[in-house]
């Protein structure tokens, strides 16, 4: 019971919190156009303030703390991969290319073909 009642408060916290997050995002939209006047170097500072206060804000939140583990085990299986050499690349290219070369003269053949059979089958052939 005290579990389901600190879960709904933490809830409320949370959506307390991202709440405040989005305040904060529209207050530095608003003081970006507020301050138009000034020059577009501190507009652009203080709105990227604003942003890095609310991502701070959202971090503190369930909802932040699983979006950093999902974008720091993302990182971890991109370190992974075994990505391919240049050579294998330019390989890899280069068959892709021919492939979609042939292809598309196998297309047009067929489609010359089915042009010439239904002007045949239809009479407005030569």
């Amino acid at each position: 019971m005290v579990a389901k009642a600190e879960t709904e408060v933490a809830g409320k916290l949370d959506s307390f919190k991202l709440l405040v997050a989005i305040g904060l995002l529209i207050a530095g939209i608003a003081q970006f156009y507020y301050f138009e006047g000034e020059s577009l170097l501190y507009r652009v500072l203080g709105l990227l303030a604003f942003i890095a206060f609310a991502a701070g804000v959202v971090y503190t939140t369930r909802i932040g703390q699983n979006v950093w583990s999902f974008a720091r085990d993302a990182r971890g299986e991109v370190r992974k991969v075994i990505w391919p050499t240049r050579q294998e690349t330019m390989q890899t290219t280069l068959m892709v290319v021919v492939v979609v070369i042939l292809v598309g003269i196998m297309l047009w053949l067929i489609d010359m073909f089915l042009r010439w059979a239904v002007l045949f089958l239809t009479g407005q052939g030569g």
